[in-house]
């Protein structure tokens, strides 16, 4: 279980704003308008659904090609990244998301089409990364739609690409319409591919209905503070830095960069532009980059430390000492586990002594209850930051506006 610990000053929030932030996600929940907090407790029975397909594909796959960008994508990667160490036997899953085509060959050139598994993820059922890329496909692998078992649908009831599903008889698995993008990974968009490919999906839904659960008894008000620190001090410190210490949240990063963005960055009811602009960093690698800029720069951003207190690997630093090279013995013999945790520990008090807001997440291990514990932690985190913010958390309207000039440019 992750602890979480919030080193700026708490006890001038105030309460009001606190219990406004509360009974405004209680609201969403019980009002069924928002549909991921139903997500942990309801997607069990898709893990029971689909484990029969997975015990069918096992022996025909051993690739899954995911198709999606953004909130189609972005989650599917995260878990895959956190828990591929300590699941080797997982099938390997390619991703395509991108239109540039120097990716898109790369990661064809990856794929052996008779042992691939071709899942394409559209909520809209109408993003043309999505479908300009598996008509690629298609040509390439010479894919026969008609009945296909090769290829897998994940889209909203009814929208064209469920509707493409239905014509070609392909099994398709649907997005409630309650659920946006980007709070979709523990809908079919991540639990099916994810399970398909053989991690403990059932353990991440677990550990994200159990945090949901101490959120609501309020056994977890850090949450609720945070939230109400961030937009109380937004005009002044409109950033927040993630700095997280292990390469395996890279992904996980680039997931809470555009839940965080697309959610928070918005008009409220006045019409004002307001926002909280997050960024990812990955430690150690960005103390030597980014940290000069948090320590000695504008005091304008709050930074949450993220780090594993226990690895599963214990890899050891040489007791060896090299002639000119003795500055770095200090660290000898100690684990790189160590040494990273130790990093982070003392970049955190350099922060804290800068005069920056600090906050920190450290999990006790990493396993797939802390991975639904976390995505839970963040997607609340939002939820009550936009609630604050008094904006619609869950639109994207700047998004469908770059959609349409798109569409604008090819029909001239």
């Amino acid at each position: 279980m992750p602890t979480f610990t919030n080193h700026f000053n708490t006890k001038t929030l105030d309460p009001f704003t606190l219990e406004k932030g509360y009974e405004a996600l209680l609201y969403e929940m019980q009002s069924g308008n928002i549909g991921y907090y139903d997500l942990p407790k309801s997607s069990v029975a898709l893990v029971e659904e689909i484990t029969p397909l997975r015990l069918e594909i096992e022996k025909y796959y051993d690739t899954i090609a995911v198709v999606g960008i953004g909130g189609s994508s972005l989650g599917i990667k995260a878990i895959d990244r956190l828990l591929r160490p300590k699941t080797p036997n997982a099938k390997k899953i390619v991703y395509f998301e991108n239109s540039d085509p120097v990716s898109i060959l790369h990661e064809m050139n990856r794929i052996d089409k008779t042992r691939t598994l071709f899942i394409i993820i559209s909520k809209s059922g109408g993003t043309v990364e999505t479908l300009s890329i598996f008509k690629r496909l298609i040509i390439t692998f010479d894919l026969v739609l008609d009945h296909s078992q090769q290829i897998l649908i994940i889209s909203d009831e009814g929208s064209i690409l469920s509707q493409f599903a239905d014509e070609y008889h392909l099994r398709r698995f649907v997005i409630p319409a309650n659920v946006g993008g980007r709070f979709s990974v523990l809908s079919s968009v991540g639990i099916v591919p994810l399970t398909l490919a053989g991690f403990d999906t059932l353990s991440v839904l677990h550990g994200a209905q159990d945090f949901l659960e101490r959120f609501l008894a309020r056994k977890e008000e850090h949450v609720i503070q945070k939230a109400s620190y961030y937009v109380t001090h937004s005009a002044r410190m409109p950033m927040n830095v993630l700095f997280a210490y292990s390469d395996m949240f890279e992904e996980f990063g680039k997931w809470v960069v555009q839940l965080w963005g697309e959610s928070l960055g918005k008009r409220n009811r006045c019409g004002e532009r307001v926002g909280l602009t997050p960024i990812s960093l990955i430690g150690s690698v960005d103390q030597h980059s980014f940290l000069q800029l948090i320590i000695e720069g504008p005091l304008n951003k709050t930074v949450t430390f993220m780090h594993i207190k226990h690895s599963d690997v214990e890899l050891l630093i040489p007791k060896l000492s090299l002639k000119y090279l003795e500055k770095s013995d200090f660290v000898n013999g100690i684990s790189f586990n160590h040494l990273i945790n130790a990093q982070c520990q003392a970049t955190m008090q350099s922060v804290l002594q800068s005069g920056a807001s600090v906050d920190e997440i450290e999990w006790d291990k990493l396993d797939e209850a802390s991975i639904g514990e976390m995505i839970l932690y963040y997607e609340l985190l939002t939820s009550l930051s936009g609630a604050l913010l008094e904006i619609n958390t869950y639109d994207q309207p700047g998004v469908e506006l770059g959609k349409q000039i798109l569409a604008g440019y090819f029909q001239k």
